[in-house]
């Protein structure tokens, strides 16, 4: 089922099958992405062949300086015909959000999303209001515009499983889009090759997936180098230790295995792990980033030796 989620994504998507298989780990895994990307390279689209193709409900929030909490989640609105205050859900109550430009809107509105992505709920005027189904966060900002943005808190970040690019296509893929003269035909074609309980099912057995206990060991190790690092005045929370361990074991099942290899881990720990790290200024000022510090860690923990695996 998930091979036919990717080929079918990949005919709106040119030549980058990398990210269609992260985005889909994410949600497999129950987490959220945060893509970070120039204009015009195919994030809103990306979020859009997800939803289309697995028939899910899709909603797109253009995140602005003046945009509300409540212009998310809902609001009570007073109705005269029954003297009562009703709630009228905000555009968050899909199963796909696209968050476009997440770091253009206040803190405010920002941690506003705090509770529906750990808990998927949403708690208004003292009642609470659970989701139901698969619910996956798509947020989008663009690198280099920084004037009239607030950068995402860590707490924010820290909801976010991976954090990853899409990137230009090779030029092939490129003249491959031009002659297609975009996307948006190609997207209204597009049709879904799997349902909601098709998602909740493969949600379900990626839970199953087994992981050794020198994987979890393996993982820790990782996490807790990072908080270590003389470099990094934040490491990773014990959050992003479950979130790697969910991700590698949707990545495995991606790739046809009931089992976790530490392939898995080290194939996804940047993307999961890199966006929390809080670097030193002076540290920053010479270009290291977050990713060349896991990729430092990685190289120097020991790797375990995961046998007794039947296919």
């Amino acid at each position: 089922m998930h091979n036919k989620l990717i080929e079918s994504m990949k005919s709106v998507i040119v030549g980058k099958e990398a990210v269609l298989e992260r985005i889909l780990t994410a949600l497999l895994a129950e987490g959220h992405v945060l893509i970070e990307d120039v204009p015009g390279v195919g994030k809103t689209t990306a979020a859009k062949a997800l939803a289309k193709s697995m028939d899910l409900s899709f909603s797109r929030i253009q995140f602005t300086p003046d945009l509300l909490p409540s212009d998310i989640l809902g609001v009570s609105v007073y109705r005269r015909d029954t003297y009562a205050f009703e709630f009228r859900k905000g555009p968050v109550f899909s199963q796909i959000v696209l968050a476009d430009e997440i770091n253009r809107a206040s803190p405010k509105t920002q941690s506003s999303l705090l509770e529906v992505m750990e808990e998927h709920q949403v708690t208004m005027d003292g009642k609470t209001f659970a989701f139901q189904g698969p619910f996956m966060v798509v947020a989008t900002q663009n690198p280099i515009e920084y004037e009239g943005t607030f950068p995402l808190p860590e707490a924010q970040l820290d909801r976010f499983l991976m954090k990853i690019k899409i990137g230009y296509p090779e030029r092939k893929d490129e003249m491959n889009i031009v002659g297609r003269m975009g996307t948006r035909s190609d997207m209204d074609k597009l049709e879904a090759v799997a349902t909601e309980a098709d998602v909740m099912e493969m949600q379900a057995q990626v839970r199953q997936v087994h992981a050794d206990e020198s994987i979890g060991a393996y993982i820790v190790d990782i996490v807790r180098k990072t908080r270590e690092s003389d470099e990094v005045l934040l490491g990773c929370s014990p959050r992003a230790a479950v979130g790697l361990l969910a991700a590698a074991k949707a990545h495995a099942y991606i790739h046809n295995r009931r089992y976790v290899l530490p392939e898995d881990v080290k194939s996804l720990a940047s993307d999961v792990l890199a966006h929390r790290i809080i670097i030193k200024p002076e540290v920053s000022y010479t270009g290291r980033r977050g990713r060349d510090i896991v990729e430092d860690i990685l190289s120097i923990t020991g790797i375990p030796k995961v046998t007794g695996y039947d296919e």
